[in-house]
């Protein structure tokens, strides 16, 4: 495993510059698809025919699938010509059902839907934040065709965190209501249900080693206040595969959403389209 430590500005690569047709610059913009459900909400997504392999973009908690993140990793796929989805988890973004409802485990049943439904042949797999900690379910549900992972602030157990740093006053909102409400620093308070906390402990990776062989790549920046970087180091450790690389960004954010992070996470996902080869 290698740590290695990004400066704060890179050089864009060649490729997000590649000149695309009018329709291939509209598509990210077109309505999105559904994906329908007899017995679960349904999903919205987009998804961008292609090569293999494709790219699976698994989004944040109360995220969606129209960010700065999915919208580069659409365009880069679409230039390279590789298979891309992404979606929107039940209560969130434009796909069905109740934000309060929701939790890791049926959060991770929709990213579940969407790769068995949506997706063909070998995959890498990107998660940002929580999306990294559904990456990283879903490696281990579907290891036959996952053939690299890129976490992006991944979050796995933050529920656990999440418990341990609540206050008294947190402890009997939960009890009173079913659900605390915190101020963040992205937008709208974030809310969390005693479901989510439940389910979370239920689905915890981080006591124990996470089996996945390929390439891993992580990406963190040390002044993330929602997740702190040395969580990618323990992902690291409990990572059975021999190939991974974590990369911390010194004045990085959680969201490594600007211009130099996002031509970052383009050639870490080049290298390993390049590498699968």
């Amino acid at each position: 495993a290698v740590v290695r430590s990004s400066p704060a500005s890179v050089r864009v690569r060649d490729s997000m510059s590649v000149k695309q047709s009018a329709e291939q610059r509209a598509a990210p913009n077109a309505r999105a698809r559904i994906l329908t459900r007899a017995d679960a909400p349904s999903i919205a997504y987009h998804r961008v025919e292609g090569t293999s392999p494709g790219i699976m973009f698994l989004t944040g908690f109360m995220s969606d699938m129209a960010g700065s993140k999915a919208l580069a990793l659409d365009a880069l796929c679409r230039a390279r010509g590789h298979a891309f989805v992404r979606f929107d988890y039940r209560g969130h973004g434009e796909s069905e059902g109740a934000f309060e409802d929701g939790d890791i485990a049926t959060w991770f049943a929709d990213a579940l839907d969407v790769f068995d439904r949506l997706t063909e042949g070998p995959q890498i797999l990107v998660g940002s934040s929580m999306g990294g900690w559904i990456m990283l379910l879903l490696a281990r549900a579907r290891a036959d065709r996952i053939k690299g992972l890129v976490g992006i602030a991944a979050a796995p157990d933050f529920t656990e965190r999440l418990k341990a740093d609540m206050t008294s006053q947190h402890r009997v909102e939960l009890a009173e209501t079913g659900k605390i409400v915190v101020p963040s620093a992205y937008g709208d308070d974030y809310v969390f249900t005693r479901g989510l906390l439940e389910a979370g402990h239920a689905n915890r990776l981080l006591e124990g080693k996470i089996a996945f062989d390929g390439p891993v790549r992580l990406l963190h920046g040390m002044a993330d206040t929602a997740v702190p970087w040395h969580i990618s180091l323990r992902i690291q450790d409990a990572l059975t595969s021999s190939d991974v690389e974590t990369t911390l960004i010194k004045t990085g954010d959680h969201r490594l959403s600007e211009p130099a992070d996002l031509a970052r996470l383009t050639r870490v996902i080049e290298g390993l389209l390049d590498g699968l080869a």
